[in-house]
């Protein structure tokens, strides 16, 4: 799945909120090809670290390499050519209400390729909205006018405009059924495997990370406290671990991966 090239590297971050302190000395890194799944309890700053690595969340201290560029103290036109590698699925889709799904997908195409016709922006907005597993006709369709599941799939449709390398996924499946959540779960697959994608994924959602992380990142104490896969983690003494993974839900989402694979998880032995 994955090699040991760093996509990203975090090193020493520090982010605060007037007194309150998220970030204290955090490391992280993230290697080519994988889907590393970030986890942690509320107010933890998953969302926040993923805003310090996109530059949209300016950190007291640290460094953060994405691609071997520095981020931290770059201006957005220094940056360019790194943006243009990554897509970002926000919460919720985040899409431009005003904007029909096809106008959504083609917005980062026209802030970086503004000299694109309109016909070939159509193209691959249309191209884009069926990649993502959503109907032809859903492209002239407005955000209002979608389900949960498939505004979800509007923004990922929207986050793969520009054929990134490096997908950001923010609580992807919060908010669907478990048949929608298991579909996204899967596209997610599917589209790295096929794509040769690098995933960073905050999910608080057990299948999940069962289904499709190759790794898993924990972050509690105001930094990550371990990373690895889901075995890995199972074996570590420390008290949100095991209440996270070896609770009701860890053990009933253990219990579904064995009956899909056949394998034991410790949680279950």
């Amino acid at each position: 799945m994955s090699d040991e090239t760093p996509i990203i590297c975090v090193k020493g971050l520090k982010n605060s909120f007037g007194n309150q302190i998220v970030h204290d000395d955090l490391d992280l890194e993230v290697f080519k090809g994988e889907i590393l799944g970030v986890v942690g309890g509320s107010g933890t700053g998953k969302s926040v670290l993923m805003r310090s690595i996109i530059g949209l969340q300016i950190p007291d201290e640290g460094e953060i390499e994405v691609f071997g560029e520095p981020i931290i103290g770059r201006d957005l036109e220094e940056t360019v050519d790194v943006r243009k590698r990554w897509g970002v699925l926000f919460q919720g889709g985040a899409l431009f209400s005003t904007l029909t799904v096809a106008e959504n997908v083609q917005v980062p195409l026209k802030e970086f390729y503004p000299r694109l016709s309109q016909q070939l922006l159509d193209e691959i907005a249309a191209y884009k909205v069926v990649m993502t597993g959503l109907p032809v006709d859903a492209g002239p369709k407005y955000p209002a006018e979608l389900s949960g599941g498939m505004k979800k799939r509007a923004g990922l449709a929207r986050a793969l405009a520009l054929d990134p390398e490096l997908l950001f996924l923010d609580e992807p499946t919060a908010g669907l059924d478990p048949i929608g959540a298991a579909r996204f779960d899967e596209l997610t697959k599917s589209l790295r495997d096929t794509l040769g994608l690098t995933v960073f994924l905050i999910t608080h959602d057990l299948d999940t990370l069962y289904a499709i992380c190759d790794r898993v990142a924990v972050l509690a104490d105001k930094k990550v406290i371990a990373v690895g896969t889901i075995p890995e983690l199972l074996a570590l003494d420390h008290p949100w671990i095991e209440e996270y993974f070896k609770g009701p839900r860890g053990r009933m989402a253990a219990l579904t991966e064995e009956r899909q694979h056949g394998k034991k998880s410790e949680v279950t032995r």
